[in-house]
Parts: structure tokens; sequence; C-alpha cells
């Protein structure tokens, strides 16, 4: 008996769905095209390239080096503790995300940047402690790339983008940001 109830119930639902149609209006009038909006993914930061200041000798966390500092005003509280942050330094044919190693100076090195609330500090070290440094040019170019947190959030069926593995070219691509 239930079981008729329910073939009857959606019996009659499908004739009136089917039976049912609205009176056809006259189409409406094409809407004119926007300005083209500015290019980059929404809430997304990034600096021009610049120059650094004249690195100075510096010891950071028992480790020598050399460092300078460049402003990054929109680095907030919240892109520090939520959002993503990168570095990337531009010489010669090559542009090369932080932090980045190398064999400069004919010993294994690393310049890593130092985030704090507007400001990227870029330390450079060598790997071996022997109380020489190797140098941090004024002739680097440098620039930063703000993702607030919830720009990229992962979901169960999205995986988290991981920038690390990406070129600096398909990090600019990805975020549809100039080069």
């Amino acid at each position: 008996m239930k079981f008729s109830k329910t073939i009857i119930t959606i019996f009659l639902l499908a004739i009136s769905t089917i039976s049912c149609s609205g009176d056809d209006g006259a189409d409406g009038t094409n809407g004119t095209d926007g300005a083209p909006g500015a290019t980059g993914t929404a809430n997304v930061i990034y600096s021009a390239w610049m120059t650094a200041p004249a690195a100075v000798a510096e010891t950071i966390d028992g480790t020598s080096g050399l460092s300078t500092t460049i402003n990054a005003p929109e680095l907030s509280a919240d892109i520090l503790a939520k959002g993503t942050v990168l570095v990337y330094m531009s010489f010669g044919s090559g542009t090369y995300q932080l932090p980045y190693t190398s064999t400069a100076g004919g010993a294994v090195n690393t310049v890593t940047p130092i985030l704090s609330l507007q400001k990227i500090k870029l330390f450079r070290f060598k790997h071996v402690g022997d109380g020489t440094t190797v140098g941090l040019p004024t002739t680097l170019n440098w620039r930063y790339i703000l993702i607030p947190g919830g720009v990229q959030a992962a979901t169960s069926k999205t995986a988290k983008v991981d920038y690390s593995k990406m070129s600096y070219e398909e990090v600019c691509a990805y975020l549809k940001i100039q080069p």
C-alpha cells in the first residue's frame, strides 16, 4: 500500500511538472561590457623589483652573516600569522625563491628571508662557521609576494598549493601577476 502511494505521488508530481509551462516573455537587452579589471588574484600583494641597502655584519642565533632589510609596508600581523610570504632574488639571468643556497664565494651559503611586521630581513650566511662571510651585493634585486590567509584555502577536494615547487614564472602565472 505504501509503495503504491509513493508511485502515485511521483506520477502526479511528474505530470504537474511537465504540464506547467510559463509564458514566454520578451528577451531582455544585452548589457555592455565593463572596463577591464586590474590583473592579479584578489587580495594578493606584490612589490616591484627593488634593490636593498648595503648589508652589514650580523649574528643571528649564533650564525654570522650579512644582512640587509627591505620595507614591506603591507606585511601585516595577519599575513604573518595566516598567510604566505614569497621572497625572490634576481641576478644574472635568473630569478630564485628564498631561501636560496649556492656555492658563491667558494663556499656553500644560503640567503634566507626573516619576516617581521612591515619588514623583510635578507640574511646570507655560510654553512661553515669559519668567521668569514659571503657578500650580499646591492646589485641584487628583490621582490616579495604576500598572499593573505584564505586566498588559497585548502579544502578536502583541493590540495594546498606548494609554491616552493613552482618556478617564479609559474607562481606569477598562477597568481596572475606581472613577472
